[in-house]
């Protein structure tokens, strides 16, 4: 079977990126914009970098801002309701996975009206028309929101998150600057960077991994390992080489699927708004153990781009183990947690494991599992 690779028509890398927004936009023919940001990023003066250029340019916009950091089915409706009233044409999207996630539901809902119920958006939903023209600009460098085909919505009535796949909803045109991602805290860059290198791990080891996706995989973790470290502690260095690195993780697994570290990670994000980063930093290192049968000759790749030293003379155990290692250092020297203790409950474990058995990202895991399966592996980080 052929292997399939979506990517951004466009997209821009390095500082001073942002300044190709307005071009994009008249190009395309554009004459107003629905900026999604979140309220935070008005506050601390981050979405008033785009919005400089659009007001010295006079090109019209409307700001929505009504967004969460686990962005909501209300969420989506609610934008839905504005961009239509807007008379918008068009979507700038700046920020996180959150704004993100809720602009591609927006853009998908809004050209797709039969697609109202945005439940009915989830797994690969058969839309006829891509999504309004969206300009993507992340903020932090972790989800690749701007690069993927996949956005995840919380569903509060059912207390559990959704992955919605779809090739119309990834943007044309996609605006990496790291100058918008210098006023990320440290806890949220350690969390969104982590949430890269799993982005990258989880999809240099999936089922459907490809020469494509390796090639895109291995060299972001190359960069990821490299950089976050630096980036945690702001240095342009480190904010560059992470900017890079999360892009080009999120071209590889947006098109071949992650695993059960993600699958188990929405759950907890859901249930108890823990930073999907975060959860996902925690879960890696156990998630790898339990793949190690399938997938551990594998590893040794992962680790030498994580240069780990002595790699090339161990055998394939001992060059599993320290890559898993390497992996549980990066994550400690960044500040996070190593266990779920006082995130988890154990009344919720059952709930969790049948959710994130029932995820989208599940299939994609190396070894087949179960709900008694990630039900242990749950028990296990508590």
């Amino acid at each position: 079977m052929a292997d399939r690779i979506v990517l951004n028509s466009v997209s821009y890398h390095g500082h001073g990126a942002i300044e190709n927004i307005l071009g994009e936009l008249k190009s395309h023919g554009c004459t107003k914009a629905l900026v999604c940001t979140d309220p935070d990023l008005i506050k601390f003066g981050v979405t008033g970098k785009v919005t400089a250029l659009l007001d010295a340019a006079g090109f019209p916009y409307e700001v929505y801002s009504d967004i969460k950091a686990n962005p909501t089915i209300e969420n989506v409706q609610h934008g839905v309701s504005v961009f239509n009233a807007s008379g918008a044409d068009s979507i700038i999207a700046i920020g996180g996975g959150s704004a993100m996630d809720t602009s591609k539901a927006i853009g998908i809902i809004a050209n797709n009206p039969e697609f109202a119920d945005v439940r009915s958006l989830e797994g690969v939903a058969p839309t006829k028309k891509h999504a309004v023209f969206t300009v993507a600009v992340p903020t932090t460098a972790g989800t690749a929101a701007e690069v993927t085909i996949n956005y995840v919505i919380t569903d509060v009535e059912k207390k559990r998150k959704f992955v919605c796949v779809d090739t119309n909803d990834i943007p044309e045109v996609a605006v990496v600057d790291p100058d918008m991602m210098s006023t990320m805290p440290k806890g949220l860059t350690a969390a969104t960077g982590m949430d890269a290198l799993t982005h990258a791990i989880e999809g240099y080891i999936t089922k459907a991994h490809c020469t494509i996706s390796d090639m895109f995989h291995l060299e972001a973790i190359k960069l990821i390992s490299a950089n976050l470290r630096g980036a945690v502690e702001n240095t342009p260095e480190g904010r560059e080489g992470m900017a890079l690195g999360q892009y080009i993780a999120g071209m590889g697994f947006s098109n071949v699927g992650l695993g059960v570290v993600h699958s188990m990670a929405h759950g907890l994000s859901a249930l108890y708004d823990t930073p999907h980063g975060v959860a996902c930093a925690i879960i890696l290192p156990t998630g790898l153990e339990y793949n190690l049968p399938v997938a551990g000759k594998r590893y040794r790749a992962i680790g030498k781009a994580m240069c780990v030293a002595g790699i090339d003379s161990m055998d394939d155990d001992e060059a599993a183990l320290a890559t898993i290692a390497a992996i549980k250092k990066l994550s400690k020297d960044v500040g996070i947690p190593e266990n779920l203790k006082g995130i988890l409950k154990e009344e919720d474990v059952q709930f969790l494991a049948e959710s994130a058995y029932a995820d989208a990202c599940r299939p994609g895991n190396p070894r087949d599992t179960s709900v008694e399966e990630i039900t242990e592996l749950y028990k296990s980080l508590m």
